[in-house]
């Protein structure tokens, strides 16, 4: 019996790293750097990263059991891909526990944040919670983040139509950003 689960999720593998690539590169689409705000650095690339999935977690919170198990290995993946960056880096056996305790932190407290704003269609507090998380240090300066905010509500749109047939074999796509010239609602002017 245990076997099976065991043979269970490793049937998984190539679906969670099919699906995970896929997270992964629109978390690094050179849009979201080079016009959404987001900085080209190691924390701006977890910001993203996070973001997606949090937008792939929520939409398999409905999907059966199969594409919850994918997106919990997907999430594993995540936490392992970060344990191996914080190694690269040159954090020793010691400290890693530390720093992925923070990480987890970080990423469980921006579920909690962005699902709320996402919940009640708060494009101002989704920018609010974005521009805290990505842009820390900058203060009143930061740039305000409404453009992501209004990405990041897209491409959930998006997820959402997505079958659970795709789920399921790990083609969930992520809807690129779209150029913007007109404001998002309640928000400043789109990106030219």
């Amino acid at each position: 019996m245990i076997f099976g689960l065991f043979g269970k999720k490793n049937g998984n593998r190539r679906i969670v790293e099919k699906q995970y690539a896929t997270l992964t590169t629109a978390a690094r689409h050179p849009y979201l750097y080079e016009v959404l705000d987001v900085p080209d650095t190691v924390m701006g690339r977890f910001e993203m990263l996070s973001a997606m999935l949090i937008l792939y977690f929520r939409r398999t919170r409905a999907s059966g059991t199969s594409g919850q198990e994918i997106a919990q290995e997907i999430v594993d993946a995540f936490f392992e891909d970060v344990d191996h960056s914080i190694r690269e880096l040159g954090v020793g056996d010691v400290g890693v526990p530390k720093r992925m305790k923070k990480f987890a932190g970080m990423f469980y407290g921006r579920l909690e944040s962005y699902a709320a704003a996402l919940d009640t269609g708060d494009r101002d507090g989704l920018a609010t919670a974005l521009r805290r998380n990505i842009h820390p240090e900058a203060g009143e300066d930061a740039p305000s983040m409404a453009d992501l905010a209004h990405y990041l509500f897209t491409a959930e749109k998006a997820m959402i139509a997505v079958g659970e047939d795709e789920i399921r074999v790990g083609a969930l796509t992520v809807a690129e950003p779209e150029r913007r010239d007109t404001p998002p609602e309640g928000g400043q002017k789109g990106i030219e």
